[in-house]
Order: structure tokens, then C-alpha cells, then sequence
């Protein structure tokens, strides 16, 4: 019975991890950890969403726009179009 038991926990170990490399393979998924409207030199309003890497914990700031920044709320999941993983 003990052997089934560690049997079963190495398999599902193995499984989860590579379900994640699956999951995180190219992945610009992640958390949404911080909103904020910035502005560059000239004046220009940046609606910054700062989103934590859901592979690789790594936290990184894009601009958006108003709309996109509007709907994008702190703690929801959030995928970044047209960007490399980071």
C-alpha cells in the first residue's frame, strides 16, 4: 500500500511539472500586480499595468491604452499580445 501511495505522488509530482513547461512554454501570462498612469518628458499620459510572469515570477510594465488600462483590474490574469516572455 505504501509503495502505491509513493507510486502515485511521484507520478502526479512528474505530471504537474510538465504540465507547467507545457503551460509556460513562450508565456506572456501573468498577474496583474499594479496599475498607474504615468507621463513621459513631453506630457503624454502612460496607463501602466505591471503584470508578474505566471512562469517566471519576473515583473514587467507596459503602457496601454485607456480602455485596455481601464478594464485591466489588480489580481486578475492578463495576457500581453505582440511581447517576448520576460
Amino acid at each position: 500500500m505504501r509503495n502505491l501511495l509513493l507510486g502515485f505522488v511521484l507520478v502526479s509530482t512528474i505530471l504537474s511539472s510538465c504540465n507547467k513547461d507545457k503551460l509556460c512554454n513562450n508565456s506572456t501570462c501573468g498577474t496583474i500586480v499594479n496599475d498607474e498612469i504615468t507621463f513621459d518628458a513631453a506630457g503624454n499620459p502612460c496607463y501602466s499595468l505591471s503584470v508578474k510572469n505566471k512562469c517566471s515570477d519576473n515583473v514587467k510594465t507596459f503602457c496601454f491604452d485607456y480602455s485596455t488600462w481601464f478594464d485591466g483590474n489588480v489580481g486578475e490574469e492578463f495576457c500581453v499580445e505582440g511581447t517576448t516572455p520576460w
